[in-house]
């Protein structure tokens, strides 16, 4: 591997600004307006009874489909901020609210002025692009900081909400302070969780409109408003048919092996004594969040969750008369109270304790956390973070300060039989987006596929299976109506189980449904259990099998495997992929199903004729060039290809995938996500050289920098993108990319050099909070197949591989 001084191409940001036909007039009513609100915002503290801020927020708007120039409304030594960007789809016009200090009254007053200045002819005004892309300014108001739904704010009855605080670098303690005095004197019902990122703190009050007014009145730290999510009720408990004797005979041909892969259920709880699942339970590794919650499964959900993490499929492994060898522990947290709904809470804050708790139970465990606890409230149906996803991302990137990467499972959510009756199959889980915190960049988001067809149960006579074997299940949502900025997810699918149907009535069907373990094994030992929970249950097993085979392996590469392993049916394809255009169909196969099935054999086993390599890396994607921060670096890797065996095969099509993976460290807040202020730390890509490229035409095309004086000279040959699959367009969203070309042989010979290189994020954008010579990991896998049975690819790469390579896994 070399690694490269790097400088990105440039990717023109386009901005659509209004043309002003008569500027004086605009700056005229610019400046009134902003007079107007200084004036108001007077009158305001002067008659209020309460105490109020010192500072004023506004709310800037664009004109009627075209942008705001977001940049130039913020000025971090002044103290002005922008808090918050949204688009209002209504009246298709961007809005920031930003915050400005007092004595910095005058500041935009001022920038309005320079505007009518006189200027020579051909050049333009000074804060050109600023003023005439503002069409209004007012006083920010309560919808001016509320996310999602506006229906969706509290009235007269008190709500549950999310309140986002900004902060500066060192005053995250001042910031609060003020935020919990001010609840205090308006008698405001806070929750003591909190969450920290970057510049934000999430805090979680029960107020009305009028209090949530009164604190945007008096607290300067406000930046965001959002509805705080309900946890989603869990399925009944199915009647189980399995007798006891099947546990015995389970029990007598099967042996728990002691390794360090384990995992951890952050779910309803955990029947312990289950005689199935008490040899794999971690001793001291079932815990509750809150200790008077108890540690057993009031329930079942969790301990259904249980036997499929353990056991994969249960009946499987009942009817077949094999030894059976259980490779690794389970450990449980409970996250949700025995009795009634789970109480309004941070559940980015539940969920970083329950981690925490695990791990300082069983510090060496190599872990794989799952979760299929999710919230179809107060979603954000375009797929951006929640304070919860967001969460989730600080968890696995280690973030919050220990560093520690993780390896997260979280479930895409659930259909409901009942939608299937209001809309048909598949549209159902088109309509239904993926809940929250699934919009996770780092964890993997785990929809279903259906495996199950066939009905016997004589109570369903007259019912059919609503989906085909191999088709995504009914009850997997997906991310097709997101915004295609953001991550794809589901990224994988596992068996969910299917819906019955009689043309009228949709439902649940034990012969439809995964068999597991129930929580009252005395009573009977075996329960049912279905979508996207059990896939997500299923992933996290698979992640155990990984960990107990590769001692070590890094989370990003057990995540990038499984991907990587990943495979959609025909059915799929025939489901979603209608035409072969990478913007439609292709994009729509993505959409719904991830990446497809991942296939264990794949993960880790080694044949000939397929063979995977993985490269695990670090690379520091920025660095600070005086006080301007600029790139640094992207690593160049040479893959040992078998040149001569794939010259020998000519025109036999080889396929050739790879796959990127890491983990970003968030940056949330509706804060211009389509300018400088990015969600991720940094993002990473890949590139292949191309078969009529020389290592240097390569280097040319990716990195500026090596293009010596003539920074337009591309190098020759072609970049080969049209051959993706997928393409980057699709690929190139969240922290996880995977593609694949299929072409001959004789083709693929030299593609040889892969490159990875970073693209913008928060560290670099952001560098005064001291993140940008910070370093990234990322594990790229490499695979070469043919469909020839007898074609040797591993001996010839396995002896060119160097000692230095951190870690190599054949596999097909």
């Amino acid at each position: 591997m070399d690694s490269l001084p790097y400088v990105s191409r440039r990717t023109p940001f386009e901005v659509d600004y209004p043309k002003r036909s008569n500027p004086g007039a605009h700056a005229a009513f610019i400046s009134r307006k902003l007079q107007e609100c200084r004036e108001q915002s007077l009158t305001q503290k002067q008659v209020a009874a309460i105490r109020y801020k010192e500072g004023v927020y506004l709310e800037f708007s664009s004109a009627a489909q075209h942008d705001l120039a977001i940049k130039s409304l913020e000025n971090l030594q002044k103290g002005i901020r922008l808090l918050n960007v949204k688009t209002d789809a209504s009246t298709e016009t961007v809005k920031a609210t930003v915050y400005i200090p007092a004595g910095q009254e005058a500041y935009f007053l001022e920038k309005v002025q320079a505007y009518t200045e006189p200027v020579e002819e051909g050049q333009k005004p000074k804060n050109n692009n600023l003023v005439r892309s503002i069409e209004n300014v007012k006083l920010a108001m309560l919808d001016s900081f509320w996310f999602g739904d506006l229906r969706t704010m509290p009235a007269d009855v008190p709500v549950w909400c999310e309140i986002w605080l900004r902060y500066e670098q060192n005053d995250v303690e001042e910031a609060e302070d003020n935020f919990v005095s001010c609840c205090a004197d308006f008698r405001i019902e806070l929750n003591e969780r909190h969450i920290v990122f970057p510049e934000r703190i999430v805090r979680l009050v029960r107020a009305n409109s009028e209090q949530l007014k009164n604190m945007i009145s008096a607290c300067e730290y406000i930046a965001e408003m959002r509805r705080a999510p309900e946890s989603t009720s869990f399925f009944d408990e199915l009647t189980g048919r399995e007798q006891q004797e099947w546990v015995k005979e389970l029990l007598s041909r099967t042996t728990f092996h002691d390794t360090k892969a384990t995992v951890c259920l952050l779910d309803t709880g955990l029947s312990a004594a289950h005689p199935l699942l008490s040899p794999a339970v971690y001793d001291q590794g079932v815990q509750a969040v809150e200790s008077t919650w108890g540690t057993a499964d009031d329930e079942g959900h969790g301990t259904e969750m249980a036997g499929i993490a353990l056991y994969k499929d249960l009946k499987e492994q009942l009817v077949d008369d094999k030894p059976q060898d259980i490779l690794h522990k389970i450990e449980s947290v409970k996250i949700l109270p025995p009795r009634g709904e789970n109480p309004p809470d941070l559940y980015g804050a539940v969920t970083e304790r329950a981690v925490a708790l695990a791990e300082i139970a069983n510090p060496e465990a190599e872990r794989a956390v799952c979760m299929a606890v999710t919230s179809s409230e107060y979603n954000t149906p375009d797929g951006s973070p929640t304070s919860w996803s967001a969460a989730l991302d600080s968890l696995t990137s280690g973030a919050e300060g220990s560093e520690e990467k993780r390896l997260f499972f979280v479930s895409a959510g659930n259909v409901e039989p009942a939608e299937l009756s209001d809309v048909a199959y598949p549209d159902a889980s088109v309509l239904h987006c993926v809940e929250n915190p699934g919009q996770s960049w780092n964890a993997l988001t785990v929809g279903a596929y259906t495996k199950d067809v066939t009905i016997g149960a004589q109570e369903y006579n007259g019912f059919s299976p609503v989906a085909d074997k191999g088709a995504l299940s009914p009850y997997s949502s997906t991310s097709v109506n997101w915004d295609n900025k953001w991550p794809i997810k589901p990224e994988i699918l596992l068996d969910g189980g299917n819906v019955a149907t009689n043309g009228q009535d949709y439902m649940s069907c034990p012969d439809l449904s995964l068999l597991t373990t129930n929580r009252q094994p005395l009573v009977r030992p075996f329960s049912t259990i279905w979508g996207t929970s059990s896939a997500t249950a299923q992933a996290a097993w698979m992640a155990a099998q990984i960990y107990a085979k590769y001692p070590g392996i890094w989370p990003e590469t057990v995540r990038a495997l499984l991907v990587h392993s990943a495979r959609w049916t025909g059915e799929m394809h025939k489901q979603f992929c209608t035409d072969e255009l990478k913007t439609k169909g292709r994009r729509n196969l993505l959409r719904s199903c991830g990446y497809g099935i991942p296939h264990l054999d794949k993960a880790i086993q080694c044949m000939n004729n397929s063979v995977n390599m993985i490269i695990q890396g670090e690379l520091q994607p920025f660095e600070k060039n005086g006080s301007r921060p600029q790139m640094k670096e992207m690593h160049l890797h040479k893959i040992p290809w078998p040149t001569e065996v794939l010259q020998a095969l000519g025109s036999i099509d080889v396929e050739l995938r790879v796959t990127l993976s890491y983990f970003i460290e968030p940056g949330p807040g509706e804060k211009g996500w389509r300018d400088r202020y990015r969600y991720p730390s940094c993002g990473l890509r890949f590139d292949v050289m191309n078969t009529d490229e020389t290592i240097d035409d390569f280097k040319k095309r990716i990195d500026i920098k090596m293009r010596g004086e003539d920074i337009k000279d591309k190098g020759d040959g072609s970049s080969g993108s049209t051959r993706w699959y997928l393409g980057s367009d699709n690929r190139d969203v969240g922290s996880i990319h995977s593609d694949f070309i299929k072409d001959s042989a004789v083709n693929l010979c030299n593609a040889n050099y892969i490159a990875v290189y970073p693209v913008i994020g928060w560290w670099r954008e952001r560098s005064y909070l001291g993140k940008c010579d910070s370093k990234i990991r990322y594990s790229l896998v490499v695979s070469l197949s043919t469909p020839k049975q007898d074609v040797d690819l591993y001996t010839p790469i396995i002896t060119q591989i160097p000692n230095t390579i951190q870690v190599s896994i054949p596999t097909p």
